[in-house]
């Protein structure tokens, strides 16, 4: 496999060249502490400067569904590492804000995230309380369910909009909590009846990319950005509904997303993720998208990864080659910043979260060989 440097100066490429080479399984590792590391060592250092950012039960001066996906993506390194090292930061968010029902506010997309993160929990501890959490997060969200636009949940309690992400992320936890209940049919049930809504909504569209959410009388806004994390969480949902129905469709509906992602020339231009906001006008909140897009497309790759994919490339080989990207483009110390292609800006825990999403990736990669 051929995976084409960028014009770095010639230190940064030979960085990038012995990452690529440890990523294939080929050639000598070099130790963490010399300046470049394996997919594992990248990801340790990125986990441990996020978790910099934590203190007194959460990430400081970030919002609530930030501190949701950076909790998340710490998981996610735990579960693909086997590395203990941050239980404690788990269990102090939960002791933090369990009793008081801070994983609940004004926006179902901001709980569908808690949930997720306390699945993402569960599946790594056992620990049923946090199973628990989750499943009374999503009866709140049911709440925002309604005959508006023929069904679907708003952005919101104050219900003025209803939009992709809120509706991927219902799904999302869903089919989560129905794989999680034995004999259960009701989760089920909301996970089947989201997606007939979300397919006829228009939001998935005819180039099979999801826009942001629906306008007045209901029409989808087709002229809302295709942001990187609407196509990410759906490919998510998708991926759990085909496993949990048995049927191909799903499947072939995220496979479709994915490879328009990786197609298009705006979102993945030179094969490098990147967001419509980029590279100056993105809010403090869409720096984290792109990461959740890879950790859905890692989700997919697991499931069904041909050998070759949109551009001759397959998902994993998408995936390798944007962990390389923002090791060595988009990197200042272990730290990094918004644009995977460079060059490295400025630092903040969205920021940090999308990067380790992707180095996540590249763990269980490396430990799958």
């Amino acid at each position: 496999m051929r995976i084409p440097l960028p014009h770095l100066p010639r230190a940064a490429a030979l960085l990038t060249l012995i990452l690529v080479l440890a990523a294939c399984g080929t050639g000598h590792q070099p130790a963490a502490g010399h300046g470049a590391a394996s997919g594992p060592a990248a990801a340790a250092r990125a986990v441990a400067a996020l978790q910099r950012r934590y203190g007194a039960g959460g990430y400081r001066a970030t919002r609530s569904w930030q501190s949701a996906n950076a909790l998340g993506a710490t998981i996610d390194y735990m579960r693909a590492s086997g590395s203990p090292d941050f239980l404690a930061d788990l269990s102090e968010t939960f002791r933090a804000h369990h009793g008081r029902d801070n994983f609940l506010n004004g926006y179902y997309d901001d709980e569908g995230w808690w949930a997720l993160t306390w699945i993402n929990a569960y599946d790594l501890t056992g620990n049923g309380a946090y199973l628990s959490q989750a499943k009374d997060i999503f009866a709140d969200m049911t709440g925002g369910w309604d005959s508006t636009c023929g069904g679907g949940i708003w952005w919101s309690k104050a219900r003025h909009y209803k939009n992709a992400i809120a509706n991927e992320l219902f799904l999302q936890v869903a089919v989560a909590l129905h794989e999680r209940t034995p004999g259960d049919t009701g989760y089920a049930g909301w996970a089947q009846r989201e997606w007939a809504w979300f397919q006829g909504s228009g939001m998935l569209t005819g180039s099979h990319l999801v826009i942001d959410g629906l306008a007045a009388a209901c029409k989808p806004d087709l002229s809302s950005p295709t942001w990187t994390y609407n196509q990410g969480v759906l490919i998510g949902g998708l991926v759990a509904l085909a496993r949990m129905t048995g049927s191909k469709a799903p499947l072939a509906t995220a496979e479709r997303v994915a490879d328009a992602v990786m197609d298009s020339t705006a979102l993945s231009p030179h094969g490098i993720l990147r967001d419509p906001c980029e590279p100056s006008s993105c809010d403090e909140d869409q720096p984290l998208f792109k990461g959740i897009f890879m950790r859905n497309l890692k989700l997919l790759a697991d499931q069904a990864d041909p050998a070759g994919k949109a551009g001759g490339i397959s998902y994993r080989q998408y995936l390798r080659r944007n962990a390389v990207a923002v090791w060595s483009n988009d990197r200042r110390g272990d730290e990094f910043g918004l644009s995977w292609s460079g060059p490295f800006d400025s630092a903040s825990t969205a920021k940090q979260t999308a990067a380790l999403d992707v180095l996540n990736t590249q763990v269980s990669a490396h430990a799958d060989g």
